[in-house]
């Protein structure tokens, strides 16, 4: 399945038929996870509410079945990652395992919230060995992979397809269920500043459900420890404007060193691109983290002008619209030049 941009327009048969087709794949993942005995269920390395979220929302739901479940999520490069510590609590039975754990030949294997197989990462071997696999995703950049594909680009957060297969299932929602779903949510979208009236609509239905929002959010998004106000002050402090890049729409950029990377949680690095997305005068915000010797990770937002998808693509990674990500080697010079070189070819 394609993306739209903000300019195609698709004719009412057109979303007639991707409609269609995304209910038939809904369909045919809840048709799988009815009948599962053992399903494993991964988030992509590093994982976010959104992709945490997912998993888990769906686990607990099939754990609740009857099924054995388990959750986790592969690490980049060797070990196991940590889960996000504003995360945790939304494990409430108990499901998540280090990568090293999980079950080597699942029957069911579910991907939430992985653009690509390489999100998986030390967990991506599981596509071979599960007797079946089911896709879960809304990144446009997704090529799709999966025995069942329930990937739609147009919905603003994985756990809104995942709410849909719940439907699927017969399986309501209640606090437990519905805080995963809304802490996903409400991240992809940036506090619900790029919702639809369909993310609206569940928002109020998980409310209704009992989610308490207010400590929810807080815990994800708000609650930092006070070592990092320091660390961020320097780490904007040593921020670049660059008005002339990425067509003259400006690009404002900053790198966050390995041992900052490595004395604060996944929260803290995370935040920065949230900061440098306030500056008026660039419409592209960039944060390079160095999570090896000569390799960074690279983390994209936009306000809507530049595809920072694309961009995001041809430095070998993907993402959303306005929201996207990539890792290269090389010292912080190149990989700053790469992602200059990707603007100028996507705005031109």
């Amino acid at each position: 399945m394609t993306a739209t941009t903000t300019t195609r327009v698709v004719s009412p048969v057109g979303q007639g038929i991707r409609a269609a087709a995304l209910e038939a794949s809904v369909a045919g993942a809840a048709n799988v996870l009815r009948d599962a005995r053992e399903v494993v269920l991964l988030a992509h390395v590093q994982p976010d509410a959104d992709a945490l979220g997912s998993a888990l929302a769906l686990g607990i739901a099939l754990h609740r079945r009857g099924v054995r479940v388990t959750v986790s999520f592969g690490a980049t490069s060797g070990g196991d990652e940590r889960v996000p510590e504003s995360l945790r609590s939304l494990d409430e039975y108990g499901l998540l395992v280090p990568a090293a754990e999980v079950p080597a030949a699942p029957e069911v294997l579910v991907a939430c919230d992985t653009a690509d197989i390489g999100r998986l990462g030390s967990l991506a071997g599981l596509l071979d060995t599960a007797g079946t696999s089911i896709l879960v995703d809304h990144h446009a950049s997704n090529p799709g992979f999966g025995t069942v594909r329930v990937l739609d680009p147009t919905a603003e957060a994985t756990v809104m397809l995942v709410r849909r297969v719940l439907a699927a299932l017969g399986e309501p929602l209640d606090a437990v269920v519905g805080r995963c779903l809304y802490a996903g949510l409400a991240t992809d979208t940036v506090g619900f500043r790029t919702a639809g009236p369909g993310a609206h609509r569940l928002a109020a239905e998980l409310v209704e459900a009992g989610v308490e929002v207010e400590p929810l959010i807080r815990r994800i998004v708000d609650t930092h420890p006070f070592t990092w106000l320091q660390a961020l002050a320097g780490l904007l402090a040593d921020a670049r404007l660059e008005p002339d890049a990425a067509g003259g729409r400006g690009l404002v950029h900053t790198s966050v060193p390995a041992a900052v990377v490595s004395a604060f949680g996944q929260e803290e690095v995370e935040s920065v691109v949230g900061h440098l997305r306030t500056a008026a005068e660039a419409d592209v915000a960039a944060v390079f983290k160095q999570v090896g010797p000569r390799r960074w990770a690279l983390s994209l937002r936009g306000k809507g002008t530049v595809d920072l998808s694309a961009v995001a693509v041809a430095l070998g990674g993907g993402g959303h619209h306005d929201a996207a990500g990539a890792v290269r080697d090389g010292d912080l010079t190149e990989v700053r030049a790469a992602l200059r070189a990707a603007l100028t070819a996507v705005t031109g």
